[in-house]
């Protein structure tokens, strides 16, 4: 039924489902058409909701988890239940999304950019991760609004948002995160049979008004958003009636869900739903509608995480996380930490050893071989992971595929750091040519010392004076960053070797040094150019370079199963008499 054909006072007939997986109907009594409320040439209709099962609706008001609720007039479909009205009303008013404006919009096939994605911003932190999973659900309402809208309360019907899995102070830090949004975690674990479900409900396709879910996490943990199926045409389905993301074109899951209740409220009511198994996927997350495909499938990133703790205990989870520039990195640190969190002390200082690698479809690995030690631990074991899947998803240089994730992490109470306090040679005027021993000296945690020899071989054209930087990793890349060598990659190869070079905080770190001037050519550090070579690079800005004071004749490191820092610098002269 077309919007120019709905009139005050019609009554239409909506179905979505209060619990299991039977819908249920409600009476939708007509109260007019707002034009161009929502946006040009966006409509909504007004109506008031009635009914339910014990007329839950007259106590609930309009239920998050309703988005979607297709509503009829005579047979024939007017569109889903998509906004609510007011902060605290006393009637369950409701707006109505057209469906036509639902189809036409689901017919919007452009490709999908990361350009306007929410960016994390480094180093990674919990209240640094909250702002960007904040900034990302606020997309909800991306669709522009008149004033006329907003003046009366207008919003879409916020989303449930179904945690699986998840430790009750990890659903906290969600719950804190996204308070300012349209989502509500709520913790609901997997779906299970239900006595109030149809034993065929599960299996067979989707009708209007049953329950919907969009995941973005599955298998050992799940987070998705629940809503309600509008509209089915052959495999084609429409849902919510309002965007999930307002993401535009998505390759997420679309599964069942299995509504366990709606908990009444004066602010919000909102229907407690779990994930169910998947059918499809989701292709399209429009201002007025998602949509997908019934047995379409979406490619997630699997992941394989083993935590194992000097207590003895492991655990082996699976999960899969969707390939999107913005939510994959997010839940990847959601995910770990979550993990983390759940098995391991918060307070107190802990070490996580990682080892692992994220595998990039046509390129090497991008590895992990880390060690995170003090009181944030958990979140900088979290940032170990999500940091390289920023980069690699968010880049411009070009398509990066994730196409798996493994991560092993060991466990300890204790800190296991380090502490560079000398550094020192025997020769004390080496020659060309000649491998001196470098002694380096650290300080463990409890206060004993170790003292670490790196053989170290001098170039056989070195010559004058020279510096042994003996440093930590965060200290090298400061030192790269100042000096100008912090390569800028212009390919996706660019950047997995980029990231696979990130100095890492278990190792010492060894340059030897020489004042001799060079350029970054092309993101590549070139060193000890002759003058002619040299003026063309430093002169032509065409040449995409950057002139270099000190050239690198040699780089070695040492690993240890500890959290390095601190740093030493040497300085000496080449014997070159002979």
């Amino acid at each position: 039924m077309s919007v120019d054909e709905i009139r005050p006072g019609m009554v239409g007939t909506g179905h979505t489902v209060f619990a299991g997986a039977t819908r249920e109907p409600f009476k939708a009594h007509i109260i007019g058409v707002l034009r161009n409320v929502i946006g040009p040439k966006r409509d909504i209709i007004l109506a008031r909701l009635e009914g339910g099962p014990n007329f839950i609706l007259r106590d609930a008001g309009v239920i998050q988890g309703m988005s979607g609720s297709p509503v009829y007039i005579d047979g024939r479909l007017v569109g889903a239940v998509s906004y609510a009205l007011g902060a605290f009303p006393k009637e369950a008013i409701a707006g109505i999304t057209p469906i036509a404006e639902m189809i036409e919009d689901a017919a919007l096939a452009t490709p999908r950019s990361a350009a306007g994605d929410v960016p994390l911003e480094f180093p990674l932190t919990p209240e640094r991760v909250a702002a960007s999973l904040r900034a990302a659900h606020t997309r909800l309402f991306g669709a522009p609004m008149t004033e006329a809208a907003a003046a009366q309360g207008l919003r879409p019907i916020g989303v449930p948002l179904t945690l699986g899995g998840f430790d009750p102070r990890m659903t906290d830090f969600m719950r804190s995160a996204l308070s300012t949004t349209a989502f509500v975690p709520v913790s609901a674990g997997t779906a299970t049979p239900d006595a109030r479900t149809p034993a065929h409900a599960s299996d067979r396709p989707f009708e209007p008004g049953d329950a919907i879910g969009v995941a973005i996490v599955t298998g050992d943990l799940q987070v998705g958003a629940t809503g309600t199926v509008t509209h089915v045409d052959g495999d084609r389905v429409y849902a919510f009636g309002h965007p999930f993301l307002n993401l535009g074109p998505i390759e997420f899951p679309m599964t069942k869900a299995d509504v366990m209740t709606v908990l009444p409220s004066m602010a919000t009511s909102i229907k407690i739903a779990a994930l169910g198994r998947e059918v499809g996927a989701v292709t399209q997350d429009r201002a007025t509608t998602i949509a997908g495909r019934i047995g379409a499938k979406a490619a997630m990133i699997p992941v394989t995480m083993t935590l194992s703790s000097e207590r003895g205990i492991r655990r082996d989870l699976e999960f899969g996380i969707v390939h999107d520039p913005m939510l994959t990195p997010l839940y990847s640190y959601v995910a770990v930490l979550n993990t983390l969190i759940s098995y391991e002390r918060q307070s107190g200082a802990s070490t996580f050893v990682l080892k692992g690698a994220v595998s990039v479809e046509g390129q090497p690995a991008v590895t992990f071989d880390d060690v995170v030690s003090g009181d944030s631990a958990l979140p900088a074991g979290a940032a170990s992971v999500a940091g390289p899947l920023a980069a690699l998803l968010a880049t411009d240089r070009g398509t990066a595929r994730v196409t798996g994730i493994t991560l092993d992490v060991a466990a300890r109470e204790t800190t296991a750091t380090a502490a560079i306090e000398r550094a020192w040679i025997d020769a004390l005027r080496p020659r060309p040519g000649d491998t001196v021993p470098l002694h380096v000296q650290v300080r463990h945690f409890r206060g004993a010392t170790e003292t670490i020899t790196m053989p170290v071989t001098i170039p056989a054209h070195a010559r004058g004076r020279m510096t042994l930087l003996v440093s930590d990793g965060a200290a090298l890349a400061e030192w790269e960053r100042r000096d100008g060598r912090a390569e800028t990659p212009a390919t996706v190869a660019d950047l997995v070797r980029v990231l696979n070079k990130t100095p890492r905080a278990n190792r010492i770190y060894v340059r030897l040094v020489a004042d001799a001037p060079g350029a970054v050519v092309n993101g590549e550090a070139m060193g000890s150019l002759p003058p002619s070579v040299q003026s063309i690079f430093t002169e032509n800005r065409a040449a995409n370079s950057t002139a270099l004071r000190q050239a690198v004749l040699g780089a070695w490191d040492h690993r240890l199963d500890v959290s390095v820092h601190g740093s030493r610098e040497l300085s000496f002269t080449i014997d070159s008499s002979r």
